[in-house]
């Protein structure tokens, strides 16, 4: 899990957009509608559902010229993002995973 917040949601955008998709597995929508779902700013999230997409964890896809975002399909990554948002209803891992996201971002 430690290396999947280095790697990947190291930082509380990702983090909400990696809880978005799991909550929503089935989501393939473009950056506007998952910011506003997710109550952030448009110019907040664009450049971190790019850097979701290069870690594998979305696939993203032009169709008719606008960037649609899904949950990766790989089963494995999947696999992990579940684990991850169930690690997080425990207290201790959250604090534990707040303390490393915030080390991160230094």
């Amino acid at each position: 899990m430690i290396e999947f917040l280095h790697d990947k949601v190291n930082n509380f955008v990702k983090w909400d957009l990696v809880r978005f998709f799991h909550d929503n597995p089935h989501t393939a929508d473009t950056a506007e509608n998952i910011a506003r779902y997710t109550g952030r700013d448009i110019l907040t999230i664009t450049d971190e559902l790019a850097e979701l997409v290069g870690a594998g964890v979305l696939l993203g896809q032009m169709v008719a010229g606008r960037a649609i975002y899904t949950l990766a399909d790989d089963r494995q990554m999947r696999e992990m993002v579940n684990t991850f948002v169930r690690a997080c209803d425990d207290r201790m891992f959250r604090v534990k995973a707040i303390y490393h996201v915030i080390r991160s971002m230094r």
